[in-house]
């Protein structure tokens, strides 16, 4: 039996194991194949849901009896510590550090491109290539009207997170889950909450992918299906926005809100960066951050996600109350983007979709996806999106300035 055990040493782990953790293992291994099944039915995001499931599945059952930083060391080995051969995500001594870089193979992903924020600035370059803010330009009072009533979750969660009993900061990074802008949560709690941004990270990015699926329900749910089919009129074509013209928005918009929020700097930056690449006509460099780095990025935080989904991480005491006050945080927005699209619709006197205020929830451009198929399936012939795709532009903004005057405001405190 004991040979059994050593030549497959998932047994042996099983076997040596608290049984609560055998149990939540094998929840999450089943969870990961839900998600690229749902993901391959188009239910959830696939491009991060597959990787993320995939990656959850596997690392459940990679544990293994290892002890890399003794061995490494040449000290004394402990047999009954479990490791992996992917990556420990609660390793912060450099010494150890450099010697986990040479042999957890996602290691040096993780500590040079996750946990410093930079996966994040390259899908906002990326995002930022595929972003027309001429849509925001063309009707700038409508897209910030909608947005902010969109950004409901990340306001109302942070006092009710900080009443449970979780600090500001915890609870700001928390919050923003509602502004559903994967990249801005991962930053905001690398700078205000690092001990707990795994967690929240993981949880931002499920629940972004349930989104995607729960907020048409939403839509059907408060909004009644005539107003569902109401038509926008097309644009003005008086209103042509010119490249240069979006070229200047842009860099005038980057330098401004960096100067005015120096701790969101980096993300201002990438996305506006990403818009400028388009509106340059860089054909090339426009190719390589929409094409290259933005889906190469994608599957290495897919990945990246799924493999931090291991048991311990997520039998933290702190992380169910993160789950209900993330998932709180989301629908919040979503109700108070449709919130806002009722407000269009009353000052607009009945001319103004309301579906087009779930698209305020900056996921882009999956929301604004939802609003369209949603007003579709009632009227084919209505077409929204480029009032939807507005909103949801400026909601990345909107979502920005308020993850930047919450590390603003509480980074230090």
């Amino acid at each position: 039996m004991t040979n059994f055990l050593d030549l497959f040493q998932g047994f042996g782990v099983m076997a040596a194991s608290d049984p609560k953790v055998v149990a939540v293992r094998i929840v999450l291994v089943i969870l990961g194949f839900v998600l690229v099944w749902l993901g391959r039915k188009g239910v959830l995001e696939p491009l991060l849901m597959i990787p993320m499931g995939l990656g959850m599945s596997t690392i459940n059952v990679s544990a293994m009896f290892f002890d890399p930083i003794n061995m490494a060391s040449k000290l004394e080995v402990d047999r009954a510590a479990v490791n992996n051969l992917f990556l420990d995500s609660t390793i912060a001594d450099n010494d150890k550090l450099m010697t986990l870089m040479q042999i957890d193979w996602l290691q040096p992903i993780y500590t040079l491109g996750f946990s410093n924020g930079l996966i994040a600035c390259l899908i906002f370059i990326g995002i930022g290539s595929l972003l027309d803010v001429g849509f925001v330009m063309k009707h700038p009072y409508i897209s910030a009207t909608v947005a902010l009533f969109a950004e409901l979750g990340t306001i109302f969660t942070l006092p009710l997170a900080a009443m449970w009993g979780y600090n500001l900061k915890d609870a700001a990074s928390i919050a923003l889950v509602g502004g559903a802008d994967g990249p801005m949560v991962l930053f905001a709690s690398l700078k205000l909450s690092p001990h707990f941004f795994v967690p929240i990270t993981v949880v931002a990015y499920m629940y972004l992918g349930l989104a995607y699926g729960l907020f048409p329900y939403l839509v059907k749910f408060m909004i009644p299906k005539k107003l569902r089919m109401i038509n926008m009129p097309p644009d003005d074509p008086s209103l042509m926005i010119s490249s240069g013209q979006k070229l200047t928005f842009a860099v005038v918009a980057c330098v401004l809100l960096s100067f005015l929020f120096p701790v969101a700097s980096p993300l201002f930056f990438s996305l506006f960066l990403g818009i400028s690449i388009r509106e340059s006509g860089l054909d090339k460099f426009q190719h390589l951050v929409s094409e290259i780095v933005l889906y190469g990025s994608t599957l290495t935080l897919g990945l990246l996600l799924g493999i931090l989904c291991e048991a311990k991480t997520i039998m933290n005491p702190e992380v169910l109350p993160l789950l209900i006050f993330g998932m709180l945080a989301l629908t919040l927005s979503g109700v108070g983007g449709i919130l806002g699209g009722y407000f269009m619709y009353f000052i607009t006197r009945g001319k103004f979709n309301p579906v087009i205020g779930i698209a305020g929830v900056s996921c882009v451009p999956s929301t604004a996806k939802v609003a369209q198929k949603c007003v579709t399936k009632d009227n084919p012939s209505a077409i929204i999106m480029h009032y939807a795709l507005g909103a949801n532009i400026f909601g990345v903004i909107t979502t920005a300035i308020i993850a930047a005057i919450y590390i603003s405001l509480l980074q230090n405190s």
